[in-house]
């Protein structure tokens, strides 16, 4: 697997655990659909392989997307209220970290627990599966719309608070 399962899985707990790093995806990116399932003749293992890699490949754009537009509104509130760097970094946690965010992260890591086990033991299987490379694809299109939806959570939250 050009991407092991836990590189992966490494990968994008970093994306779902950091403050600004999980992406958010728009209201297209979000809601893209999984791919067609595979024709059952033509399923092979590579494209196990290649289904983690492309997961990984839209987590990385959504936060590349989205992290650098989150930083400068965190600047900008702490512009506006006169913040400290030291107050700064209390008054900004909670618009990175509250019981929803949590929700998000758990959901996340869930989602990442089984892609990671079913990405490696479909790629290990000696006759692939195509409806377990179905239900791979399915459950990283959730984590994605998952991440998403975190971003556009946090996004709502700090713009909120700019427009106070």
């Amino acid at each position: 697997m050009r991407l092991g399962a836990a590189y992966f899985l490494g990968l994008v707990v970093a994306l779902a655990a950091s403050a600004v790093a999980p992406g958010f995806a728009g209201s297209a990116a979000a809601q893209e659909t999984p791919a067609p399932a595979p024709d059952q003749a033509s399923c092979a293992k590579s494209q196990f392989e290649s289904a983690v890699d492309e997961a990984a490949e839209k987590l990385r754009e959504l936060n590349n997307r989205n992290r650098p537009e989150f930083q400068v509104k965190l600047r900008q509130l702490k512009e506006k209220r006169g913040w400290s760097n030291d107050q700064f970094m209390k008054e900004a946690a909670p618009f990175v970290k509250d019981d929803q965010i949590t929700v998000f992260d758990d959901k996340s890591n869930e989602l990442l627990a089984s892609i990671s086990s079913m990405g490696q033991e479909g790629a290990n299987a000696k006759e692939p599966n195509c409806a377990v490379l179905q239900e791979l694809r399915g459950l990283m299109g959730v984590l994605i719309e998952t991440q998403g939806s975190k971003w556009a959570y946090m996004f709502k939250k700090l713009d909120d608070e700019l427009a106070k």
